[in-house]
């Protein structure tokens, strides 16, 4: 059986695009998988450990011979570098992404490919504050829900590729419009992400009487854990998304301004009701929970 794409090139060789080639060569969804990145040091990983056939560090010879390019940078490079691989791919060549921003997104990388109907925007909705070519595994997607943005201009046999393609290392697809998307996710990844880094920003920064990090227990540690993420790429992510993002904030300060007023007021039954309907939310969304 052919396998899907007989050569992909991946640039951006981390969590995301370093697990989606893994994922995609066990399936057997791929003959050869180029690496292409800025860091040697990281692109070696790669090499050693099988995610990758072999490496390139110009774009022309990256994407020659290229089924279907995958941009797996962070969003601020991405439109760099379909610029950098237009004049070398062939006309029907694919191109797709991983970003957690899709409409200025879809919209810089349709206006510069060759036809904008060969591009796929994506979003698996998985991953880690760990990054690189190390982190890598070939399980990540498994089970885990990647959204596509097609537009007016997506070929239709593009999309089924691309669908094709995140189905075959386990991911549950579901198609929507990238308005939605960047609505939805300012408010369920950007805006978190956010959050986190104010409070530990906060914390670290705290007058009290003696450094507080050393008392930081589960309760900081584990609502903290995502402002450990990649300073890149959350900048890039921040400033493509900021109108949903600043919608998001502001649900976010109404929200805490509506604690703070319980906490003012010495209202221990309103409190109380507010926490319990917190956490039934919460109990709601599923996942980890102590």
């Amino acid at each position: 059986m052919s396998p899907l794409f007989g050569r992909l090139m991946v640039a951006g060789v981390g969590l995301i695009g370093g697990s989606l080639a893994l994922a995609a060569r066990e399936a057997g969804l791929v003959g050869e998988v180029v690496g292409f990145g800025r860091s040697e040091a990281n692109l070696r990983v790669a090499l050693d450990r099988g995610i990758v056939d072999r490496v390139a560090r110009d774009p022309a010879s990256a994407v020659a011979g290229a089924d279907a390019v995958l941009l797996a940078a962070p969003v601020g490079t991405c439109a760099a570098l379909a610029d950098a691989f237009r004049p070398h791919v062939g006309p029907h060549t694919l191109l797709t992404d991983v970003g957690s921003v899709k409409g200025s997104l879809v919209d810089a990388l349709e206006a510069r490919w060759p036809d904008p109907g060969r591009v796929v925007g994506g979003h698996p909705i998985a991953g880690s504050e760990i990054a690189g070519a190390a982190a890598a595994r070939g399980d990540l997607f498994r089970g885990r829900l990647c959204i596509l943005t097609p537009t007016r201009a997506t070929q239709p046999d593009a999309l089924a590729a691309v669908r094709s393609l995140w189905e075959g290392v386990g991911a549950r697809v579901e198609e929507m419009d990238a308005a939605l998307h960047d609505a939805i996710l300012a408010r369920v990844s950007h805006l978190p992400h956010l959050v986190a880094f104010a409070l530990v920003d906060a914390v670290t920064g705290a007058r009290a009487a003696r450094p507080v990090a050393a008392y930081a227990g589960s309760g900081l540690l584990d609502t903290s854990r995502i402002a450990a993420s990649s300073p890149e790429l959350w900048r890039d992510i921040v400033l493509a998304n900021a109108g949903p993002l600043r919608e998001a904030l502001a649900e976010f300060r109404a929200a805490l301004d509506r604690l703070e007023q319980l906490v003012a007021a010495g209202d221990a039954a309103g409190l109380e009701a507010a926490i319990a309907r917190v956490r039934a939310a919460r109990r709601a969304l599923g996942g980890d929970e102590r």
